[in-house]
């Protein structure tokens, strides 16, 4: 596999990686913005956004949009995060022209008035099935709990409120601020022609306009020790998220991270695993590392019947404190390496798993990660530097935020 990087005129990345032997090709716009570059008064905007951007442009209506997808067969989709709002595709070779079209016209969105109030709806019908969702509920509280003011603390879908409130022409102002090209990264994967492919996106996002887009909301934080019990007597279980600091995305210690969260919360022969799940005590247990530009934290989670949440809530802290103090055993290192890398390289064999790592390197690193080398930094991982990581980041920081039929959860 080759790795190719041009950027355009007016700013834009392309980066690629071709594999000849592929028999499919993936395409991604990254654009790097989310939830956390909005300000109360648009909160929910960038999710919103990218709702609106398949609803139709000065090319296409929301129909065509769909039904030249359909016609060369794409798997397509599109996602929001706090960082970053991805639009992609893959399609066989002989199709990434119209697949990139596709993308390139959509990202040049009408914004109709009319669309924007009818899609206003969708959003809130949307924003309602998620609250209804115990555990995704716990999750996006869990991060206002921890990062409290931060910007990583911003809800992706904002609320029913925020959406009502939320002015056609307030979206647009938005677009124009962050949908710029220097604050987007094209990348392809799979079985194509570098040159074929720079060309392409000259042709077709050549025009894009420049402008700064600078994210200027960078700033640590060790979270807030809140401990917050939300009671909602229809759940019938209990629905508990713990978070702590871990390391930001470009942070030395990400793949000791990475490591970490394998051995402890897993869905399988973790420490979380043998300690909640196997014994009947908790339905579901993970714990997971999310990194994102200049934080990083440790969510772990578990749900179970009401009268088991406390104790297992202790269990949770007593499996903290005893990581904390030593560490884990090089067993369990050597085990969590082996999935790790099993996972990097089944992932890299489809050209959407690589397209999507090489535009979330980009984005967070600038630079380019090849399987091989994601494969060596997680197989130097060791001992050491793991208790580098223990000391740097105390699961002892933490937010604890449950939600269920309890009105009461302290251990």
């Amino acid at each position: 596999m080759d790795f190719h990087r041009h950027t355009l005129p007016n700013g834009l990345n392309l980066i690629g990686e071709t594999s000849p032997s592929a028999r499919s090709v993936a395409v991604g716009f990254f654009v790097k913005t989310g939830s956390r570059d909005e300000t109360p008064d648009v909160s929910g905007v960038s999710h919103f956004l990218e709702h609106m951007v398949f609803k139709g442009t000065p090319r296409r209506s929301a129909f065509d949009v769909n039904i030249d997808f359909d016609r060369i067969g794409a798997n397509y989709n599109a996602f929001t995060s706090e960082e970053n709002t991805v639009f992609y595709a893959c399609v066989l070779p002989e199709y990434l022209p119209r697949a990139a079209d596709i993308l390139a016209d959509i990202l040049r969105p009408s914004l109709r008035t009319e669309d924007f109030d009818m899609e206003k709806n969708v959003i809130i019908e949307e924003i309602g099935m998620y609250e209804d969702r115990p555990m995704w509920a716990t999750y996006d509280k869990s991060r206002k709990g921890y990062f409290g003011d931060h910007p990583l603390g911003n809800s992706i879908l904002g609320t029913a409120d925020s959406i009502r409130q939320l002015a056609r022409d307030r979206m647009h102002d938005y677009f124009n601020r962050r949908y710029v090209a220097p604050n987007i990264t094209v990348a392809v994967a799979g079985n194509f022609a570098w040159a074929e492919a720079v060309d392409l996106v000259e042709k077709l996002c050549g025009g894009w306009p420049k402008g700064d887009a600078a994210r200027h909301n960078i700033r640590p934080t060790t979270g807030n020790r809140a401990f917050q019990v939300i009671a909602k007597e229809k759940v019938a279980q209990e629905h508990v998220i713990v978070v702590s600091p871990a390391p930001a995305a470009a942070d030395r210690l990400r793949h000791a991270a990475d490591t970490l969260a394998m051995v402890l919360g897993d869905d399988s022969n973790s420490r979380l695993f043998w300690t909640l799940v196997d014994p009947g005590r908790a339905d579901s247990a993970d714990l997971s590392y999310q990194d994102n530009e200049g934080n990083g934290a440790f969510f772990t989670s578990f749900t179970c019947d009401p009268e088991n949440a406390k104790e297992n809530l202790s269990l949770v802290f007593e499996l903290f404190a005893t990581v904390q103090k030593e560490s884990i055993t090089q067993a369990e290192l050597d085990t969590a390496k082996s999935k790790i890398l099993s996972r990097i390289v089944r992932a890299s064999e489809r050209p959407m798993g690589r397209m999507q790592a090489l535009g979330m390197a980009w984005t967070y690193l600038g630079q380019y990660r090849s399987v091989d080398d994601e494969l060596r930094s997680f197989d130097a991982v060791s001992l050491a530097d793991i208790r580098t990581l223990l000391d740097q980041y105390s699961f002892g920081d933490r937010a604890v935020v449950a939600l269920g039929p309890l009105a009461e959860l302290q251990p």
